[in-house]
Order: structure tokens, then sequence, then C-alpha cells
């Protein structure tokens, strides 16, 4: 009986089946690495001035809002413009060399790019105040930035860490006065973990880990 392909046909569809595998493995690798945060845990991220969240939190006892504005209200939590910083620094350390940044920027009307710590693939929505108005408070995912002179960051911020604490939020809770509040709390008992869920009218954890409620 002839064969249906050639020596030659046999070859060339094993040359193409061998390519298409490759760009899959390449697709694949390429996906993988898009998701991933770009940031190394635990590691000081570069900016173009070095700010520190220790000096200006836990020496100068500034709250997280003051910066961060829109964390109560918006998805996007805010970075501080030029002006709010030129707030204390037009006199204050006015002619530190650090700072000259800070002045170029306002010179030029043109904002500082700060390096994003803490990054999300584009396929990932969150949103701040969601979580800030059902009690997370900033150190859940930040970590103590009071005790930072550079920022880091603390937590992997994968799908599996996000799920495990909407599998499980009651421990997350902070009574409203504790969330913008950079002080270590005691594990809450098991009264104060439903006192506070049904404070913040926490849905199910149904809804909580389905796939539309942060990939929309």
């Amino acid at each position: 009986m002839a064969q249906a392909f050639t020596r030659a046909e046999v070859l060339v569809l094993k040359l193409l089946g061998l390519g298409v595998l490759v760009l899959v493995a390449a697709a694949l690798g390429v996906a993988r690495w898009s998701m991933a945060p770009q940031i190394e845990m635990q590691e000081p991220v570069a900016q173009p001035i070095p700010f520190s969240h220790k000096h200006h939190v836990s020496d100068d006892g500034i709250d997280c809002r003051y910066c961060h504005a829109s964390v109560e209200t918006s998805a996007f939590a805010g970075m501080p413009a030029t002006g709010v910083c030129l707030t204390c620094h037009s006199v204050l350390f006015r002619d530190a060399p650090m700072l000259a940044p800070l002045h170029a920027s306002n010179r030029d009307n043109r904002p500082l790019a700060w390096t994003r710590v803490h990054d999300l693939p584009d396929f990932v929505y969150f949103d701040h105040s969601i979580h800030v108005a059902k009690g997370v408070a900033c150190q859940e995912c930040h970590g103590r930035v009071d005790q930072m002179p550079l920022t880091r960051r603390v937590a992997p911020l994968d799908m599996q860490w996000c799920l495990a604490c909407h599998r499980d939020p009651a421990r997350h809770l902070h009574a409203p006065t504790d969330i913008f509040a950079m002080r270590e709390r005691p594990p809450l008992a098991a009264d104060e973990m439903a006192l506070l869920q049904k404070m913040y009218h926490l849905q199910d954890t149904r809804r909580l880990t389905d796939c539309s409620t942060c990939h929309r």
C-alpha cells in the first residue's frame, strides 16, 4: 500500500509540529513572565528621590491619606503631586541635593516618575477604596511601611495570596480607627472576627472568590 506522505513530507510535518511546540512554549514563558511581579520581594526599589516612609510616617506622624489622598474613594490610592511635597519642602531641607528632582519637577511642571513597588498585571482589577471600606488595613498588603527607610514589597501579590485572604477575610479586618494606624495588633478572637465581619457586611466567600470579582 502506498504511503500517504513521502519521507520529505513527513519530515516537513515533524518540523512544523516542532515549531508549533516551540512557539507554544515561548508564549507560555512570556505569559508567565508578564504575570509575575517585576519587583523582587524585600528588595528596596530605586526611586528618583529616596523617599523614607519611616521618616515621614514614624518620625513625623504623617497620615497615609495626606499623600495617598484618593485611597478611600478610588481604585487607585493616588500619588502626591509635587505641590503636596512642597507644602513642607519649599522650606524644610529646601537645598538638600536629594530633593533637586522635586524642585526640577515643580520648575518644569512635570510629575516625578516614581517606580511602582506594588504592581499587578493589567488583567487584575484591584480597588483600594472597597478594601479600606471593608476594614482591610494598609499594613495587611503593604506591611509596616512606617519602618521602611526605602519602600519594599513584603507580599507576593500573586493569585493564591489574594485568594487566601478572600477565603478567610475576617482575620485580616481592623476596626475603622485602626485601618491607617501603623502598629502591631494581637490576633483576633473568634467573637471579635465575627463582630467585624458583621460590621462590614462582608459578602460570602463564594462571591469573594468568583473569577469576575478580580478579573473583569
